[in-house]
């Protein structure tokens, strides 16, 4: 009899965008694989990651690729997930005084944690309004959802932001309020595996979620079955499914990662209000590097293929 395999722990945050992911957990059965819940977002899996707690993630593109540049060594992208950009909203507290982003020059953002998506793409949005040098945002550290809810509420904060759709729900409860979005410049989710884990195991992982991603994808899908799934386990409104469904562009090839995806968000330049600076490192996430960036050094290249 052989001997039992160890199942690859998988870390995820509950969002829409992983559904394909739940649905193949539910056909596993935890025989390949153990989801591990990472309610801090990007910023809890690169945690994980380092402290071996999970093997492989789906995270976002510019958190993963940031930590990569910035020298971490634990993990390594393993291939691509979603190639449209994500839309964050600009979430404020119900009874604040912010109604507008303008309003927003200056002010305490809420974020998750340093250096995660919420932080980069507050400088994101500073750059879009060409904020100035003393108006750029100033952070503080909220960790998970529930508490930078809390903390616009308390005029703690004056805003955070989170995608749009997982917030919605909140908006409509009327728990807090939508005053804008900012759109990621960047294929928004990508995959990364601990430098530690099993190769084959990864490419089983990505080989055995593939079809599910190609399924849930397909136009019948987005006609019922998707639609349906979403609404029913994060509870979100059917049609607020459908409108999302329809901004959503996913790889159907899994285990590759495009060298130009990677140089672009590194390299980003904002165009709006004549700046120039990359928004990673206007974030202050990255540090510039003397001679650019050795982009095959951010890929596990014995699992996924790199493409332009």
């Amino acid at each position: 009899m052989a001997a039992p395999t160890t199942p690859l722990r998988v870390g995820w945050h509950r969002e829409h965008f992983l559904s394909p992911l739940l649905q193949l957990a539910t056909q596993d059965k935890g025989r390949h694989i153990e989801l591990v819940e990472c309610p801090g977002g990007t910023g809890e899996m690169q945690v994980k990651l380092a402290a071996g707690e999970i093997d492989v993630c789906i995270a976002l593109t510019d958190a993963l690729i940031a930590g990569l540049a910035n020298g971490q060594d634990a993990y390594r992208l393993v291939g691509r997930y979603i190639a449209s950009p994500l839309r964050w909203a600009i979430i404020t507290g119900k009874e604040s005084k912010y109604t507008d982003v303008a309003q927003l020059k200056g002010t305490t953002f809420g974020i998750s944690r340093l250096g995660s998506g919420s932080q980069v793409m507050a400088s994101v949005l500073a750059l879009r309004e060409g904020w100035g040098a003393d108006e750029q945002p100033k952070f503080k550290v909220n960790g998970q959802f529930k508490p930078l809810r809390d903390s616009v509420n308390a005029g703690e904060t004056s805003v955070f932001l989170w995608e749009w759709f997982t917030t919605k729900p909140y908006v409509d409860s009327g728990e807090v309020r939508f005053i804008g979005s900012v759109e990621t410049p960047w294929p928004s989710w990508s995959f990364a595996a601990s430098t530690k884990a099993d190769d084959d195991a990864v490419a089983r992982f990505l080989a055995s979620l593939q079809p599910h991603v190609r399924e849930f994808d397909s136009a019948a899908s987005r006609d019922g079955a998707a639609v349906a799934f979403v609404s029913q386990t994060f509870g979100q409104k059917p049609e607020d499914v459908k409108d999302w469904l329809q901004t959503v562009k996913w790889e159907h090839h899994l285990p590759e990662v495009s060298r130009s995806v990677v140089f672009t968000t590194l390299t980003y330049v904002c165009q709006i209000g004549g700046a120039d600076p990359s928004v990673l490192e206007k974030a202050g996430v990255v540090k510039p590097r003397e001679g650019g960036w050795k982009v095959d050094a951010f890929v596990n290249t014995g699992v996924a293929k790199i493409v332009e």
